[in-house]
């Protein structure tokens, strides 16, 4: 493709002759109704089950990186002892994700490409190839992703999509992503016209989007450092019932347990690597029974400082994404921004 630009458009008439292709030399998966106004991300063939506005998916992609369970090693005992580490990935492109979730991806990035490195979600990070879908409104009233600076696309993706009504404008940001273009032979360079379009688009969402919470980003280390003793998690803790729906559907939680399993045969095993939750009673319980967060009060606070106060002093960025799944899933009805109005009241 004789061009150099970095911007195209594909028709949407196009779109499931792009989708098909995919699908020929790769596993697509991509969001899908799962009725009642749930959804998720599903192997598709074709774009007749893609839903394109869709509130974020039950979990998030992370499965694909990080699945809730997966086997990282076998091992043999006796005389012949050994043991061998398991890889498994798959050639994968995710096609719709929204900008929370890019950027949920992104922090797990951040954290498996620490030393030491954990090579199971780096080897498959390097098989999958991600489309974003950029949201020109709010998905419900639960998101808060103005507040997260997660509203708007800031790379983490190969791919990136946004509705223009009879095409999508798509933005080239890695050479994977200039591959798809290129053996499609189905995307446009984007026109004049058609990047004032885009440029319109996002001013209406800068005009739309605003801090889901009454407070600026850059104070909330601040309060956080105000509300270690706050009344507010006890008043959460009371009504939380530890059940972790709020860390299984979190796309940056990557908390996890590993267990050694013994075949029938007691000579041969598997060490399984399964998603964990800081909320369930077990999680900081060591030897001789001690638990260090006890109750619930104290689980609770925990997960919020982990998305807005350890990371940043680690990471140096928030561990939410504004996407609004732990307070949909919440069993008890805490609702994340509410309990951050709370503690903005509280602490100003």
């Amino acid at each position: 493709m004789a061009t150099h630009t970095r911007y195209y458009t594909l028709r949407k008439d196009d779109l499931n002759s792009f989708i098909v292709k995919l699908s020929r030399d790769h596993k697509v998966v991509a969001p899908v109704s799962k009725g009642y106004g749930n959804f998720a991300f599903a192997e598709v063939t074709s774009s007749n089950d893609i839903v394109l506005k869709y509130i974020p998916t039950i979990l998030p992609p992370k499965k694909y990186f990080f699945p809730q369970r997966e086997t990282i090693l076998t091992f043999s005992t006796g005389r012949g002892e050994n043991a061998e580490a398991i890889l498994e990935h798959e050639d994968t492109v995710i096609f719709g994700v929204h900008t929370c979730d890019l950027n949920g991806i992104q922090c797990l990035n951040i954290v498996f490409s620490e030393r030491p490195r954990d090579y199971n979600y780096l080897g498959r990070k390097d098989k999958i190839t991600i489309i974003g879908l950029e949201c020109s409104e709010y998905c419900d009233k639960d998101a808060s992703c103005n507040l997260m600076n997660s509203n708007f696309p800031n790379g983490g993706y190969d791919l990136f999509f946004t509705d223009l009504g009879d095409a999508f404008m798509v933005h080239v940001n890695t050479q994977a992503g200039e591959d798809l273009v290129e053996n499609a032979n189905l995307f446009k360079p984007a026109s004049p016209e058609q990047m004032a379009a885009l440029y319109s688009l996002r001013d209406a969402k800068r005009a739309l989007f605003k801090n889901e919470v009454a407070v600026d980003r850059k104070d909330i280390p601040a309060i956080f450092d105000k509300s270690e003793n706050s009344a507010v998690w006890q008043k959460a803790g009371e009504k939380c019932v530890g059940c972790g729906n709020c860390t299984n559907v979190c796309p940056t939680c990557y908390c996890f347990d590993i267990a050694d399993t013994m075949n029938l045969d007691l000579k041969s095993g598997r060490r399984v690597r399964s998603w964990d939750s800081c909320q369930v009673e077990p999680f900081a319980r060591v030897a001789g029974g001690e638990n260090f967060r006890s109750g619930q009060a104290e689980r609770l606070r925990h997960r919020y400082y982990r998305k807005f106060r350890y990371s940043l002093g680690k990471y140096y960025r928030f561990f939410c994404t504004g996407c609004g799944r732990c307070t949909r899933a919440c069993m008890a009805g805490i609702r994340l921004k509410e309990t951050l109005a709370e503690l903005v009241k509280e602490a100003l």
